[in-house]
């Protein structure tokens, strides 16, 4: 199924430019398509189409390397302890590449959105099937709703250009940006369209394709981000509840994140990436219908440009299991049972040297990459580590993947309908948000929050603490979503952290911790012993080489510069309306 919507998003990028002709030219040239010649059926808006969903995996549109730079989440890969990122140290402008990038890519997903919902709006009422019709609109209409919130909740404040038509020539270019509010009441109507419009599932043929589940979850997703509460948690009901759209946690946290069960029961929003198409295509080229991710997390032949911050290891290592869970207990060579070295999302997202339990690229994972240079963990997530020796194995050594990127996911859901729970109203409804923790936390074999015996999984190990909502949603902001939700979806650490005002306070209380390495032997697999030099982490104070995250993005930060993204230069320095 994977393979079907690859092929047709990769038919062609399908945009077209109406010339005017001097009265000497009169003659229609048979080599060039028009607007006049094109957007005649639904077949031709469906290719129209395809070219949106072309636009939805262009890279830029998500940035996650910088937009996890940007947060706590990560460091900029390239050993430690000295880097030149800019948005690591909170030092890009208007002229950097990253907001240059992202706003280019999301307004040409609008122009193509806007091409498909002119042509047909032109076709409405002369005959054409309209149940395609309306699954069309509600997919254009779906992308220049997601795009709008992207570009809503990233630059500016909120406050951007609204384009809902399709530029005829220069001048119409030229727009002034739209207060916040504006934007959001566009980008809403759009979404609440595609909620309406669109099917709860699709058949397996078209599996990829966004749902109105996937709008439901878009829409819960701004209202939390606008502290509208109760209305994103009816939202978030809508898409947990409503047995049109079937969602269901997966069984295995680890089918979230590689090429294994995509598009599976949890899936919500995830862009289809695929190695069997447009191979002759540059890895860079928009055409291509492969990722890049995999070289930028990976030490195993890929660049490992990113990889997770200090504290972040730390709390994925010091994450309780549940220890009344049988998936938490393995067998060791002796035949002897023991508990799992590190918990099931740990090891599923982040690579530890001292992980015994779980193969990475073959081997041991201590076997698997050098651990170099200060560097004590890689993400697992969007690597090919379980079906390869060597990420440039994959594609003969260009950086491919067909690795999916999951955008929204259905334990994203549970979490933020916990959250909308709990600052909905006077104290919340803390124990209906546990519910929905607890759910997370269990697929993963965790540790429960909560007293002994209660709850849905009576027979589990519990904390034993007594949660009210301050307290819920500090587990929330500190350990659930960052543990759970890490480098993945659209930017969701950076958001969080500004949208509950914490990102320079959290950059100043890391920038106080100190982290200490030490050695890790161990024999490989030609029984010979190893060591990998200062490759395990620990929290305190040992030597001059201890490591600090965070230093100078706490001193540079700062919210008017840093919060959003700015608008970029190739904007401000081409469009004379921009103010």
């Amino acid at each position: 199924m994977k393979k079907l919507i690859i092929k047709y998003m990769a038919i062609g990028l399908i945009l077209f430019t109406a010339f005017a002709c001097e009265d000497f030219l009169t003659e229609t040239n048979p080599n060039m398509m028009s607007t006049d010649s094109f957007w005649k059926t639904l077949d031709d808006t469906e290719m129209g189409l395809n070219a949106v969903y072309n636009s939805f995996k262009n890279g830029s549109v998500m940035r996650t390397n910088d937009e996890y730079n940007r947060s706590d989440m990560t460091w900029p890969g390239w050993g430690r302890p000295n880097t030149t990122n800019s948005y690591y140290l909170q030092t890009f402008t208007n002229a950097s590449d990253g907001p240059n990038s992202k706003w280019d890519a999301l307004y040409k997903g609008i122009f193509r959105a806007n091409q498909v919902i002119e042509a047909l709006t032109a076709l409405e009422g002369t005959g054409v099937d309209e149940e395609r019709w309306t699954e069309q609109m509600g997919q254009a209409k779906f992308f220049r709703g997601l795009f709008y919130f992207y570009l809503h909740s990233s630059f500016n404040n909120g406050s951007v250009l609204i384009y809902d038509f399709v530029p005829q020539d220069e001048a119409d270019f030229y727009q002034s940006v739209r207060p916040a509010d504006e934007v959001r009441a566009f980008f809403t109507a759009d979404l609440e369209y595609a909620h309406q419009n669109l099917p709860g599932k699709w058949e397996a043929r078209d599996l990829g394709r966004v749902t109105a589940g996937s709008a439901a979850a878009v829409l819960g997703k701004s209202y939390l981000y606008a502290e509208e509460y109760a209305k994103a948690a009816e939202y978030f009901k809508d898409v947990i509840e409503n047995p049109d759209y079937g969602y269901a946690l997966a069984d295995h946290i680890g089918d979230n994140f590689t090429t294994q069960n995509e598009l599976n029961s949890e899936s919500i929003l995830e862009i289809v990436y695929s190695l069997n198409y447009k191979a002759e295509e540059s890895v860079w080229a928009e055409e291509n219908t492969s990722s890049t991710l995999n070289f930028t997390v990976s030490p195993v032949g890929g660049w490992r440009s990113m990889y997770p911050s200090c504290w972040l290891i730390m709390a994925y290592k010091n994450d309780a299991m549940d220890v009344n869970d049988p998936r938490n207990y393995v067998t060791d060579e002796d035949g002897n049972s023991r508990l799992r070295t590190y918990n099931l999302r740990t090891s599923y997202s982040i690579a530890l040297v001292d992980d015994v339990d779980m193969d990475y690229y073959g081997v041991i994972t201590a076997e698997g990459t050098a651990f170099n240079n200060s560097e004590t963990a890689y993400w697992r997530k969007h690597s090919n580590w379980d079906i390869c020796e060597n990420e440039k194995d994959i594609s003969q050594a260009t950086p491919r993947s067909g690795v999916n990127y999951r955008v929204i996911r259905l334990a994203d859901v549970y979490l933020m309908y916990a959250e909308a729970l709990i600052q909905g109203g006077s104290g919340g409804n803390v124990e209906e948000a546990l519910k929905y923790v607890n759910r997370v936390r269990h697929r993963s074999a965790l540790q429960l929050l909560g007293m002994d015996g209660t709850g849905e999984f009576p027979g589990a190990d519990h904390d034993d603490v007594t949660y009210d909502a301050q307290s819920l949603m500090h587990h929330l902001m500190y350990v659930e979503r960052p543990l759970e939700l890490s480098a993945e979806g659209h930017a969701i650490r950076t958001i969080d952290m500004r949208r509950w005002g914490i990102t320079h306070q959290r950059f100043q209380e890391l920038s106080q911790i100190r982290y200490y390495r030490e050695n890790y032997q161990f024999i490989n697999s030609e029984g010979k012993s190893v060591t990998r030099w200062g490759s395990v982490l620990f929290e305190g104070e040992k030597d001059a080489n201890d490591l600090i995250d965070y230093q100078q993005a706490a001193q540079n930060y700062n919210e008017a510069a840093h919060a959003y993204w700015p608008i970029p230069n190739s904007e401000t320095t081409t469009n004379p309306e921009i103010n």
